[in-house]
């Protein structure tokens, strides 16, 4: 599978991202992992909303797929200084140092999710009920009324020093992002991934998207990619 370039029909300007079945894998195992996503979907995180790439911009690649009613996402982040001070659930990773993000929004639905995932595997979970409550979080910079309690989703993550570059695989339950355990086949969502990619006393962290954002807000939804579930016999 590969990704089909925008459309004018379509809503959004950001990707759409065909997403298939995935066969069994071994979840524990980087190489299974790798071997099941190889050939799926995928998107590049890019710096659209300026001229030219940050002098220490690192390329980044997210693949996904889908089981039953669980998304599954693995990406591959090329990172020269892997950092994070992140300790426990629910923290502010994106302010604790390298932190891979997902934004997931159900067609039809106004609540979307925001869960991040740093590189030792401490995970952000926030839902918000709409646009209202963004602007709330942000006003006052208190996430409590947005936070996601208990485990929303799982993630697992693998650090390769020798090759600068970081895994995670997070696994989402339907139920968690649209309060449904339906199979996720021939449905559609609304998504972007992101990063912050920190470097020690480097100041503020490279930025970078999957979706064409005209300014640097990941919450753009306008701008943000479809992502369609497809089965195939």
């Amino acid at each position: 599978m590969t990704v089909i370039e925008n459309s004018s029909s379509r809503v959004t300007t950001g990707p759409l991202l065909v997403c298939a079945a995935l066969p069994p894998f071994n979840s524990m195992n980087l190489d299974s992992v790798r071997h099941v996503f190889q050939s799926v979907a995928r998107c590049e995180l890019r710096q659209a909303w300026q001229a030219k790439t940050s002098p220490h911009f690192a390329p980044a690649v997210v693949r996904a797929g889908w089981s039953r009613n669980v998304l599954q996402i693995y990406a591959e982040l090329t990172d020269a200084d892997i950092l994070t001070q992140a300790s426990g659930l629910n923290q502010r990773l994106w302010e604790l140092g390298d932190s891979f993000e997902m934004f997931l929004r159900p067609e039809g639905r106004e609540a979307y999710v925001e869960f991040q995932v740093s590189p030792n595997n401490q995970r952000l979970q926030l839902r918000y009920a709409n646009i209202a409550a963004l602007d709330h979080a942000r006003k006052t910079g208190d996430l409590n009324s947005v936070l996601i309690p208990g485990e929303a989703f799982s993630s697992r993550t693998w650090i390769e020093e020798h090759s600068s570059r970081w895994h995670v695989l997070a696994e989402i339950p339907a139920l968690s992002v649209c309060g449904s355990s339906d199979a996720l086949g021939d449905g559609r969502w609304y998504f972007s991934f992101s990063r912050y990619d920190y470097t020690h006393g480097g100041g503020e962290p490279v930025i970078s998207s999957t979706s064409p954002h005209a300014e640097a807000d990941f919450h753009r939804q306008q701008e943000w990619g479809e992502m369609k579930f497809v089965s195939f016999d």
